[in-house]
């Protein structure tokens, strides 16, 4: 049977258009993966909501790239203006969680259920901190990725906010030239863009794939210059 995509980027437009003409400016939770991809998302959403970001992000292997990432979203937040406050959150860095989540699932290629477990791993936090901080609305960076399955995210988003009774403000950031404009907002902002997802066996994929580059054969992924979105 064939499942029906949704544009989600359409469906976010409704939500921000009655919110518009409603005149509120709700409260909005904000799961990111990292500075460059939240610049667009960012400087997009904040016309419509109050801000907290959100940093949850136990795969990031290792200690000192977590570090690196978490400082450069932070310094981001300062550095950007915005409409409406935008406030920032720290997460724990529970790897453990990671690890146990990821057992058996090592070898799976990126975009696997490895990713997809992952993805729930991390919106599950932001929707649990979203209940407890009584936010009107949660999401995630994660969906401006091209390496990204928006489908996936968002029905994982979705099914975590009907648990926890919060909204999950469903995205397609990609969309729109999202993607290009975080590239953008990147450059001006002089901010750290990694190349590999984050987790250990992404970095293991990653220095394959140059090694096979080195060699003149063919890559694993297009990762000339771009941020491969944790």
């Amino acid at each position: 049977m064939n499942v029906q995509k949704v544009n989600y980027q359409k469906e976010l437009e409704k939500i921000l258009e009655r919110l518009r003409k409603e005149g509120r400016v709700p409260t909005l939770l904000i799961h990111s993966c990292c500075a460059p991809c939240s610049s667009y998302v960012l400087e997009y959403l904040s016309e419509y909501f109050r801000i907290t970001v959100l940093y949850y992000n136990p795969n990031i292997y290792p200690e000192s790239e977590y570090t690196k990432r978490i400082l450069e979203q932070q310094n981001l937040i300062r550095e950007m203006k915005f409409k409406h406050p935008v406030s920032f959150l720290a997460g724990r860095y529970e790897k453990e969680k990671f690890y146990s989540m990821a057992q058996g699932l090592e070898d799976v290629k990126e975009g696997g259920a490895r990713c997809m477990k992952c993805y729930e791993l991390r919106l599950r936090e932001a929707a649990r901190q979203a209940a407890a901080g009584g936010f009107d609305y949660f999401t995630t960076t994660l969906s401006i990725s091209p390496m990204k399955n928006a489908q996936k995210l968002n029905e994982i988003g979705v099914h975590l906010g009907k648990e926890y009774g919060v909204e999950y403000l469903v995205s397609d950031f990609k969309k729109k030239n999202g993607y290009k404009r975080s590239i953008e907002l990147s450059k001006e902002y002089d901010l750290y863009r990694q190349d590999y997802c984050g987790c250990e066996f992404s970095l293991r994929q990653r220095e394959q794939q140059k090694r096979l580059e080195a060699a003149g054969g063919i890559g694993i992924f297009n990762g000339k210059g771009r941020s491969a979105d944790k």
